[in-house]
């Protein structure tokens, strides 16, 4: 099995992109959906013991915990230790059932796949992106999203040009659905090629 990891820097269409690869039947882990599980559930203990007061009725309030660790380092990384290897296992187990149901290629959805070293786990990279002035127009259509906001975002991720010099695949969203489609479709072809000998992976 061909395990693809799929990343691209903010409002680069990411999600969008990683719905057209589950629409064309790929399985897709989604690291984000993985974290709002996590705090509705197992992570949620480890998360209040870490920071007393940031989970109501057993769920991590995410307002409450953003007040705590944003803009404290050494509370996120404190954060990231608990959050990471939970994240990981859930993408591992996720792999393996996948692997065992005799897929073809399985897609981890990585949003900081470069920045906390994820490279090493997946097979291929497909990095997503747009034209910084389109982005810059999805981003700041978002609520509370603010120049300066995306600004301290931005300055955290590895700039979309070394992503895209890093990656095997490249998809370009600035063009539409459509011809983003049409690239999601190239790249399982292309991939389902591989799998079968054609170019050996």
């Amino acid at each position: 099995m061909i395990v693809l990891g799929l990343t691209g820097s903010i409002g680069m269409g990411k999600s969008t992109t990683a719905k057209m690869f589950a629409e064309a039947g790929v399985p897709v882990h989604d690291s984000d959906e993985t974290v709002h599980r996590l705090y509705a559930g197992k992570a949620a203990p480890l998360v209040e013991a870490a920071f007393p007061g940031t989970t109501v009725g057993g769920a991590v309030d995410r307002a409450k915990l953003g007040a705590r660790v944003l803009g404290d380092a050494a509370a996120l990384k404190r954060l990231e230790a608990i959050i990471h290897p939970l994240v990981r296992a859930d993408a591992d187990a996720f792999l393996a059932k996948h692997r065992n149901a005799g897929e073809s290629i399985a897609v981890l959805d990585i949003p900081l796949l470069f920045e906390t070293g994820g490279r090493n786990r997946v097979d291929k990279v497909v990095v997503v992106t747009a034209p910084a002035e389109v982005q810059r127009q999805r981003v700041l259509v978002r609520p509370g999203m603010t120049e300066e906001k995306l600004a301290a975002i931005l300055a955290k991720q590895v700039p979309d040009a070394e992503k895209r010099r890093l990656a095997d695949f490249v998809i370009e969203t600035g063009q539409g659905m459509e011809a983003a489609r049409a690239q999601v479709d190239a790249i399982i072809a292309e991939l389902s090629g591989d799998r079968f000998g054609k170019a050996g992976s």
